[in-house]
This record gives C-alpha cells, sequence and structure tokens, in this order.
C-alpha cells in the first residue's frame, strides 16, 4: 500500500470500512514496516502478528478505528499470550496471562494490536535506553533520544510505521517522546483511561495511559472509544458535554497563563525560549490572550515527593518478581538507577509516602486556585527545556550519577507536575530547532478539561500543521 502514510488512523479506518483495503493488508503493510523500523531506530520490543491475525479471523465490529493496526507499550499493557518485559531483565520471560482492561477496549473498538514498543526499565527515565534491548533511537536524529519512557512509540508513529501507538505517562512519558518526534500528545486527567484489571492506578495515581499520533483527531477518537471508570476504581472522571472528537473542531477564546520557568528553577534554553515565544504569538493572532504567570509551586518538595513515590512502588514492583521467581535480586537483574531506587523504597520512613501525597495535593490545590485567580483556562510552557538529547545522557546506566539527576532533573521539568495534581496536559508540536529537531510545546488544563485541550490542539494542528512535516528516516 503505496498511500499508506497520507493516512492517519481515522483515514485507515474509512478505507476499511468502504472496503478499499482489508484489515490483514493494512496489518501486513505496518508489519513491514516494523521490521524496518526495528532494525534501524530499535523502537520495537516484539511482534505477534498470529493474534493480530486470530483477531482479525474472528471478526472487527464497526469502529472509527475499526482494522486498524496498532502497538502497545512494553510496560503495563498485558495483551494474553504475548510478552511483557517492562523492559527489564528481571522480567525477560514474563508473558501476559490476560488482557488488560484497556486493551479489551481495543478490542471492542476492532483495533488491530500486532506488536510491541520499546521502554526503559519500568519507565524510569526519559529516553528510551534498556540494557534489554539497547538503545532507541529518533527518526530525526539517531543519534538523538527519542524521549521517554515511550519512546519505542513515538519513534515508530515518527517513522511511519503506524498512525498512532499507545503510550503512558507517569512523569511526562507520552508528552516527552511526542515532543522529542514532533507527534501529539495528550496525558488523560487521572481515572480517564483504564489501567485494570488488577490494579487501577500506576505508582500511586502518578500515571495514566493514552497514545502518540500524528494527527489531533485520532488521539481524541481513542480516548472516545476507551474512555471510562473500570471495575473498582476509585477516580471518577466527569463525562465531556460532547465527543472528544467533536471537541476537536470547537475552539472558544481562552485565557493563557505564561508558565516560564519551571517549579526547580530551570529555565527553557535558546531554542525552547523561541518555540515558546513563537507559540505565544500564533495563539495571539487565534485571538486568544496570554500574560506571564506563575503558581510558585515548591519545586524541591515536589521532587523529593516524586522520588519516594516511585521509589517505594519500584521496590514493591522488584521484591514481588523475586518472590515469584523464588530468588533474591541479583545485581545483573536491574539497571544501576533502578537498583538504587529500589533500596530507597525499602529503606525509607513510612511516613515518607504520606508526606508526599500531601505535597502532591498542596500542588493540586495551589494550582487550581491559580488557574482561578487569573481566570486561566489552561497554562503554556515548553514540554522541553531544550532539544532531544544525545543519547546515553539519560541512560540508567550513567557513569556519572550527579551528571545523570541533573540531566533528567532539567530535560522535561514541567511535565511531572500534571501527574502529581493528576491533571491533563498535552504536548504539541509547533516548533523545530534550526538543526531540524522537534521540540514540543506544552498545555495543561484543570482535571477533566482533556475537552478544553482538544479543542485548542485542534486549531494549532489548523494554523501550523504538522502532519506532512516528516522525519529523516520515515518509510514511505
Amino acid at each position: 500500500m503505496q498511500d499508506y502514510t497520507n493516512y492517519d488512523a481515522m483515514g485507515l479506518a474509512e478505507l476499511v470500512a468502504k472496503k478499499e483495503v482489508s484489515p490483514k493488508e493494512l496489518m501486513t503493510e505496518a508489519l513491514s514496516r516494523a521490521e524496518k523500523a526495528k532494525a534501524e531506530l530499535n523502537c520495537v520490543s516484539a511482534l505477534f502478528p498470529d493474534i493480530a491475525e486470530r483477531q482479525i479471523e474472528a471478526g472487527l465490529p464497526d469502529s472509527p478505528l475499526s482494522g486498524v493496526p496498532f502497538m502497545t507499550k512494553d510496560l503495563g499493557t498485558e495483551i494474553k499470550g504475548a510478552p511483557l518485559t517492562s523492559g527489564s531483565r528481571l522480567f525477560k520471560d514474563n508473558v501476559a496471562l490476560r488482557n488488560s482492561t484497556l486493551v479489551e477496549r481495543y478490542r471492542k473498538a476492532g483495533i488491530v494490536t500486532f506488536g510491541q514498543t520499546t521502554s526503559p526499565e519500568y519507565g524510569l527515565t526519559t529516553s528510551t535506553e534498556s540494557a534489554l534491548f539497547g538503545k532507541t533511537r529518533n527518526p530525526w536524529n539517531l543519534e538523538r533520544t527519542s524521549g521517554g519512557s515511550s519512546g519505542g512509540a513515538s519513534a515508530a508513529v515518527a517513522s511511519g510505521v503506524l498512525p498512532l501507538a499507545q503510550a503512558s505517562d507517569g512523569g511526562g512519558s507520552i508528552r516527552i517522546p511526542a515532543a522529542c518526534t514532533g507527534l501529539f500528545g495528550m496525558k488523560p486527567s487521572r481515572g480517564r483511561i483504564p489501567m485494570g484489571p488488577l490494579r487501577t492506578e500506576g505508582w500511586g495515581g502518578l500515571s495514566t495511559v493514552h497514545a502518540v499520533s500524528r494527527s489531533v483527531r485520532d488521539s481524541a477518537v481513542l480516548m472516545d472509544l476507551t474512555h471510562g471508570r473500570e471495575v473498582g476504581a476509585r477516580y471518577r472522571t466527569d463525562r465531556p458535554q460532547m465527543s472528544f472528537l467533536q471537541a476537536t473542531k470547537r475552539c472558544q477564546t481562552l485565557r493563557v497563563g505564561l508558565w516560564v520557568n519551571a517549579p526547580n528553577g530551570t529555565r527553557p534554553d535558546p531554542d525552547a525560549h523561541k518555540g515558546l515565544y513563537d507559540t505565544v504569538r500564533l495563539l495571539q493572532d487565534l485571538g486568544h490572550t496570554v500574560e506571564d504567570a506563575d503558581p510558585h509551586l515548591e519545586g524541591e518538595v515536589l521532587g523529593k515527593a516524586l522520588v519516594t513515590n516511585i521509589a517505594a512502588n519500584i521496590a514493591v514492583m522488584v521484591d514481588t518478581r523475586a518472590r515469584a521467581l523464588g530468588r533474591e535480586i541479583r545485581e545483573d537483574d536491574l539497571e544501576p538507577v533502578t537498583q538504587s531506587m529500589a533500596r530507597l523504597g525499602r529503606t525509607m520512613p513510612m511516613d515518607s509516602l504520606v508526606r508526599a501525597d500531601h505535597a502532591f495535593q498542596e500542588a493540586a490545590i495551589k494550582f487550581e486556585a491559580w488557574m482561578d485567580e487569573g481566570d486561566y483556562d489552561v497554562c503554556l510552557m515548553p514540554t522541553l527545556s531544550r532539544a532531544p538529547v544525545e543519547l546515553g545522557v539519560l541512560s540508567l546506566t550513567p557513569e556519572d550519577s550527579d551528571a545523570y539527576t541533573e540531566a533528567v532533573t532539567t530535560f522535561a521539568p514541567h511535565c511531572a507536575v500534571f501527574n502529581m495534581i493528576g491533571a491533563p496536559a498535552m504536548s504539541v508540536p509547533l516548533h523545530w530547532t534550526k538543526d531540524n529537531l522537534p521540540l514540543g510545546m506544552m498545555f495543561g488544563a484543570r482535571h477533566g478539561e482533556e475537552a478544553l485541550l482538544f479543542g485548542l490542539a485542534g486549531q494549532l494542528e489548523e494554523a501550523r500543521p504538522w502532519f506532512d512535516r516528516t522525519a529523516p528516516v520515515f518509510y514511505e
């Protein structure tokens, strides 16, 4: 299918509905591209076309995405019979015994899952590099990161393997890869998309799941097909008054709070600064009001709370796995940063998690109060403080741990705030550097207001289209 990349996912589904192409033909095309990307970009952790073929043979329901080929991330999302390693040698032989609730919703929508994309170990860093699979490369520059932890997904979509792919976000892991590869990435509100059936929350509520995509409408319709409360969920996110797809065509005039410096004091470098103020001018040209503002969150407190929460979760995960294997954790089971996080999680005082949760709640209250006081509809920040960095800088096997800490805490410093407060945020591909590297811009809103963000995203996509701006490594 020579014109495969001319279509987004909805466009491909329309071809299927018209019987101009079959789901099997689309899957075969995507599989061929995935094999190329696996070799050149190292963005594929597993392929299982047999599972996809059985799904197609069983019959696909009618849906706006029926018949579309799709890949899930090798972290947290289970497909029965497929591997799920979480990018870790400790789980290298793990095979999923069930489908995730989200995968069942994909199946109900006729989305055809045939493979998995790479992740760093347990999604612990903002570059997709692991001792198990190696370095995932950015289609825009093979020596640069495609972001993390959904960098396999972003590399696959940005290189033309797929029009959209599943991703997850516990501290920026949808938005950072999207920003690194010229894609659209929406992190949903806490409770919007299911994470079960065994657990309904990831990292104590920090993590959520959705996708990266080449078009805004694909992301919106995927959310329409998959959102809603699941069994046992402790959070319920309000249903929008219209579908998310309808929302992409309706953007009101907005008041935008411009949040330049991150809570930890990181300032955008010249590339990010230029992109940010180009975006301000675009917003103003579209009739929106932009005002400099800052919610003055306590960066040091929030940073410690984030590490506390994640370390506790990592400790429980690896120790549970060790018990299942019937042995102790070895040094070569985990990468150095992961080992350090697990040790910290086992030894921190019991009150640390309570203090961390209090810090997140206080940040949520302060953020929304700031939005209310300024009468802001959304806020604007750079997704990244600088262009995608060289591979190795953000690896979980650093030569210098202090340099790693500095690099990882300053690369995308605004992102994790929205995980802490449970609010939605999106990265929009609105800027490229003079070296032709993507550097996305981020918009955040109050909890439950994805429709508002989709409306703005649709307007920005129309005003400054990016679909046809493709990477040097792009499989036509």
